[in-house]
C-alpha cells in the first residue's frame, strides 16, 4: 500500500508541474542531437554537408540527447581537471507552426554559462549566464533560410540549428570560479521549440496576496505582451479556478496598448484556501488574448499565503509560527552533472519532502522551473539567490549580469507561491578574483540589488548568507555557523545561534553540518571533539576546508564518518526544536555535489555533506532528520551500511534507532532489548538507544515501534569483530554480486594475519583491461576510481558488456592486485 500512495504521489506531483504551461504549444528538443567537445573554426563547421563515410569529415561528433552536460563525468574524474571551454550543438528541425504568420521560438531553460544559437549559418541570437531562461525568435531566419536552395537539396527541407556552449574561466562573470560548486556547461536544461501566434504574453505576473487574517484575499494580474508585428487591439478573458478546479471568477479586458507592464485583473478573492507545506491548494489563472493573430492560452498556478519574518522573532505562515526545517540543493547529479531529467528532478524533491522538509534554499543560482513547480505542489518554501558568489566585485559588464540575472529569476519565478526570499549573495566577503577587495564598494553594489528585488518584488524578503558587513542592508541575514565541523563543538549550537540572532533584525540560520564518507562508521565518533577548544566561536574561516594545517577542527582532524555526522545533526535538531525564537535552518545540502576546489576529499572533487549520495543512495543522516520532522511513522536502525561493528569480547555497545513513534521495542537476536519511549530532549537517537553485549560473529537486530495501532519496523544484519588488527599489508579483490550484466566487486584491505583492518582508510585505485567498463566517475562512494576505503573496504562496479575483462586494484605501499571477469 505504501508504495502505491508513494507512486500516486509521484503521479499527482508530475501532473501539478506540467500544468503550468509556458505557452500554446511547446515541444521539448531532446532527441537527434549531436555534440562536440572543443571549438570550431567557424559555423560553417557545423552544417557543411558532409557525405556517408567520408574519411575527411572531421571533427567528431557524438550523439547525445538533451538535456546534456560537457562535464557529466569529468567533474569527479579523480584525475584531470574538469572541462572548461568552447562546445558546440548541432540538429534538425522539422517546423511547422501552426500558426498564420505566428512566431517560431527557442525557449533555453538554462544553458550554461555563454551561448550562442544560430540557423544554418545565420547567429540568431545569444545569452550570458548560465541559470536563468531566455528566449530567441528564429522566425525571420528560419524563412529566409527555407527559401533556399540547400535547404531543398542538402536538409531535406529541415531547418539545421547550431548552438556553442561555453564555459571558459572569465572573471567578469558571475560565478567566480571559487565557488565551492562546478561551473558546468552544455545545453544541461530543457531547450524547447515554442509556436505562437503574433501576439502574445511574454510574462504574465499574478499577485495573489491576503490579509494577515487570511479571509480576504487579492489577486492582481499584469501582462507584459510580445508583439513583433505591431498588433493594435486585442481582448483579454482571464479565469480563477479553486484548487478543486471550480471556476470563481471570470474577467474581460479590451487592450489597445502593448508597450509595458499592464494591470489585466484586479480583483477581491474571499475566504481564499490557503496555500501551505501540510496543505498546497493551488489556484489557476487562465489566461486567453484573442487577436486578428489568432488566439494564445496560458495558464499559471497560484498560491494565497501570507508570511513574516518577526523582528526579533520567528517566521510566521498564514498567522501560525512554522519552524522552518530546510535543505539546500544543487542541480547536480552522478553521471549526468548538470543534466538532470524531469524525473530526476521529482525523484529528489520527493526524496526530501518525504524528509520532512518545508523549507529549502537554492544554492547558488536561480534553478530549473520544474523545481519551483514541485516546490508550490509538494508545499517547499524557498529561498532563491543568484549567483554572485565569492570572489569579489568585478566592474560594471559583471555588476550588469548581476542586474540581468536577479531581474529574471524574479520575473520569471514571481508566481511561485513556494518563494519567500530572493537571494543577493552568498559569501561575498570571500576576496580573490580582483587585486581590489573595497568593502564599501561590495556595500554600494549590495543595496543597489536590495533596492532592484524590493522594486520588482516588493511583496518577498531579501537576504544574504556570510557578509557581516552587510548584514544591515538586507531584510534577513544568514551568519556563518558551523558548529562542530569547521570551528567549535557542536554542543555549543544554540549559544552561538543566540549570540549571532541579537546581531541583526531577523535571523534564518541556512549552512550547517559536515562531510561524511558514505559506508564510513565508527565505534567511537566523537573522538575528534577532544581536540578541540571550544568558546571560540563556530564561524567558517579562511582555510578551514583545507585537509591541512591550521587549528584544531573536526573537518580536519575528525574521521568523516556517518556515525559523527548522525550525532551533530541529531544534537542540531533537538536543539532547533526548543529554540522558540528561531525562524528556521537548512541543513547543507541535501545532496552530494561535486566542486573543483575539493580535490583531496575521500571521494575525490565531491563535496560529501550531503545526506544522501549523488545518486541517491541514502546515507543514514537521512533518517535522522526523518525522525524529528516526518509526518509519516519511520523506524530505522542505524547501521544499514555497516556490514561490520568491532570491540571486545563482553563489552557492552550501543545500539541506536531513529524513529518519530512515541516507542520502540528492540530485539537482538530474537531476545528483547525491553522498550523505550522516544524523548526529543534526551541525546543521542532522542532515547532510543540501548546498551547491549553482541556475541562475536554474526548479530541481528530488529525493532518495532509504533503510535497505538500503528506499527513500523526495521531489521538489519551485522557481524561482530573481536579480532584485533595491524597495519594494512595487502589487499583483495573479489566480485561479490552479478545482476542485469554489472558486477559488483569488493576490495578489502587486511594485515598480516589476514584480519580486516576495520580503521583502514587507504586510498584505492582502480583499472580496468578489456571488454567491460568500469563504472567510475559518479561522484560516489562505490562509482569512484579513486577513493577512500570506508572500514577495510570498497565497493566498485563493472559493465561487463559480454566479453573479457582484468580488472585491478592498488593502494601505495601494497601489492596491486587483479581479478579477471
Amino acid at each position: 500500500m505504501y508504495w502505491f500512495k508513494s507512486g500516486f504521489i509521484l503521479l499527482l506531483v508530475f501532473l501539478m508541474a506540467v500544468q503550468q504551461c509556458f505557452s500554446q504549444e511547446k515541444i521539448r528538443l531532446i532527441n537527434d542531437w549531436e555534440f562536440l567537445k572543443q571549438d570550431l573554426g567557424g559555423i560553417w563547421e557545423a552544417v557543411r554537408p558532409v557525405g556517408k563515410g567520408n574519411p575527411e569529415s572531421v571533427p567528431l561528433w557524438e550523439k547525445v540527447s538533451l538535456p546534456h552536460c560537457f562535464n557529466a563525468e569529468d567533474a569527479v574524474d579523480p584525475d584531470v581537471n574538469y572541462y572548461q571551454g568552447p562546445g558546440w550543438y548541432r540538429t534538425l528541425l522539422d517546423i511547422k507552426n501552426p500558426y498564420s504568420d505566428g512566431r517560431t521560438l527557442l525557449h533555453f531553460e538554462g544553458a550554461g554559462q555563454k551561448t550562442e544559437v544560430y540557423i544554418y549559418t545565420t547567429k540568431v541570437g545569444a545569452h550570458v549566464g548560465g541559470y536563468d531562461e531566455w528566449m530567441v525568435d528564429v522566425t525571420k531566419a528560419v524563412e529566409e533560410f527555407k527559401q533556399t536552395e540547400v535547404c531543398k537539396k542538402q536538409f531535406g527541407g529541415k531547418v539545421p540549428l547550431s548552438v556553442r556552449c561555453d564555459n571558459s574561466r572569465d572573471l567578469e562573470m558571475i560565478p567566480s570560479n571559487l565557488s565551492d560548486f562546478t561551473i558546468y556547461g552544455g545545453i544541461y536544461r530543457y531547450l524547447n521549440l515554442v509556436y505562437t501566434p503574433s501576439l502574445s504574453v511574454d510574462q504574465l505576473f499574478a499577485k495573489a496576496e491576503t490579509d494577515s487574517s487570511g479571509k480576504l484575499g487579492h489577486l492582481n494580474v499584469k501582462a507584459r505582451f510580445y508583439n513583433p508585428a505591431g498588433i493594435t487591439s486585442a481582448m483579454a478573458e482571464l479565469r480563477l479556478y479553486d484548487p478543486s478546479g471550480k471556476r470563481v471568477a471570470v474577467g474581460n479586458i479590451r487592450l489597445s496598448n502593448f508597450q509595458d507592464d499592464m494591470t489585466i485583473w484586479d480583483i477581491p478573492v474571499k475566504k481564499p484556501m490557503l496555500w501551505s507545506p501540510s496543505k498546497p491548494l493551488l489556484y489557476t489563472v487562465e489566461t486567453i488574448i484573442t487577436s486578428s493573430a489568432g488566439k494564445f492560452r496560458q495558464t499559471e498556478k497560484i498560491g494565497f499565503r501570507n508570511f513574516e519574518f518577526a523582528e526579533k522573532g520567528p517566521f510566521f505562515l498564514n498567522g501560525q509560527r512554522l519552524l522552518l526545517r530546510g535543505t539546500h540543493r544543487h542541480e547536480d547529479h552522478a553521471g549526468v552533472g548538470q543534466a538532470m531529467t524531469e524525473e530526476m528532478i521529482r525523484k529528489e524533491m520527493v526524496m526530501m519532502k518525504e524528509m520532512g522538509v518545508n523549507f529549502i534554499r537554492l544554492g547558488h543560482y536561480q534553478q530549473s522551473r520544474i523545481v519551483l513547480n514541485l516546490c508550490d505542489s509538494l508545499g517547499i518554501l524557498v529561498w532563491e539567490e543568484i549567483p554572485w558568489c565569492r570572489g569579489g566585485l568585478g566592474g560594471e559588464v559583471y555588476k550588469e549580469q548581476a542586474r540581468r540575472m536577479l531581474t529574471n529569476m524574479i520575473e520569471q519565478h514571481f508566481n511561485h507561491p513556494s518563494v519567500i526570499i530572493w537571494g543577493l549573495g552568498n559569501e561575498n566577503d570571500w576576496p580573490g578574483d580582483f587585486p581590489e577587495f573595497d568593502k564599501e564598494k561590495i556595500r554600494t553594489f549590495m543595496k543597489e540589488l536590495n533596492a532592484l528585488s524590493h522594486r520588482l518584488d516588493d511583496s518577498r524578503k531579501t537576504a544574504i548568507r556570510r557578509c557581516d558587513f552587510c548584514s544591515d542592508i538586507v531584510d534577513v541575514y544568514s551568519p556563518s555557523i558551523w558548529a562542530g565541523w569547521y570551528r567549535g563543538v557542536y554542543t555549543e549550537y544554540k549559544q552561538v545561534s543566540q549570540e549571532e540572532f541579537n546581531k541583526v533584525k531577523r535571523f534564518l540560520h541556512v549552512e550547517w553540518g559536515g562531510d561524511s564518507h558514505a559506508r564510513r562508521h565508527s565505534e567511537n565518533p566523537d573522538k575528534a571533539l577532544n581536540k578541540i577548544t571550544s568558546g571560540g566561536g563556530a564561524d567558517e574561516r579562511a582555510g578551514d576546508a583545507s585537509l591541512y594545517g591550521g587549528a584544531a577542527r573536526v573537518s580536519k582532524d575528525g574521521d568523516w564518518s556517518e556515525s559523527y555526522i548522525c550525532n551533530l545533526i541529531d544534537w542540531h535538531l533537538k536543539e532547533q526544536e526548543n529554540m522558540p525564537w528561531l525562524s528556521g535552518s537548512a541543513y547543507w545540502p541535501f545532496k552530494d555535489f561535486a566542486t573543483p576546489v575539493r580535490p583531496d576529499n575521500p571521494v575525490p572533487y565531491v563535496n560529501q555533506k550531503g545526506v544522501v549520495e549523488r545518486d541517491f543512495t541514502k546515507k543514514e543522516s537521512y533518517y535522522v532528520f526523518q525522525s524529528y520532522w516526518a509526518a509519516k511513522p519511520m523506524v530505522h536502525i542505524y547501521g544499514h551500511s555497516m556490514p561490520v561493528r568491532w570491540g571486545d569480547q563482553n563489552e557492552e555497545k550501543m545500539i541506536k534507532v531513529y524513529s518519530n513513534c512515541g516507542q520502540a521495542e528492540l530485539f537482538l537476536n530474537g531476545k528483547s532489548l525491553g522498550i523505550k519511549k522516544r524523548s526529543a530532549d534526551d541525546f543521542p537517537a532522542a532515547g532510543l538507544r540501548w546498551s547491549a553485549v553482541l556475541q562475536e560473529g554474526k548479530n541481528t537486530v530488529s525493532v518495532v515501534a509504533g503510535n497505538g495501532k500503528e506499527v513500523v519496523k526495521d531489521s538489519i544484519s551485522f557481524v561482530y569483530q573481536t579480532e584485533k588488527w595491524g597495519k594494512p599489508a595487502k589487499i583483495t579483490l573479489q566480485k561479490i554480486s552479478e545482476e542485469d550484466g554489472i558486477a559488483t566487486l569488493e576490495v578489502k584491505l587486511l594485515d598480516n594475519k589476514d584480519v580486516l583492518c576495520l580503521d583502514a582508510a587507504n586510498l584505492v585505485k582502480f583499472s580496468l583491461s578489456g571488454d567491460g567498463k568500469l563504472i567510475d566517475n559518479q561522484g560516489t562512494s562505490s562509482g569512484s576510481g579513486k577513493v577512500q576505503a570506508y572500514n577495510g573496504r570498497v565497493l566498485i562496479k563493472v559493465r561487463l558488456q559480454k566479453g573479457r575483462s582484468v580488472v585491478g586494484a592498488a593502494s601505495e605501499g601494497l601489492p596491486t592486485v587483479f581479478v579477471e571477469l
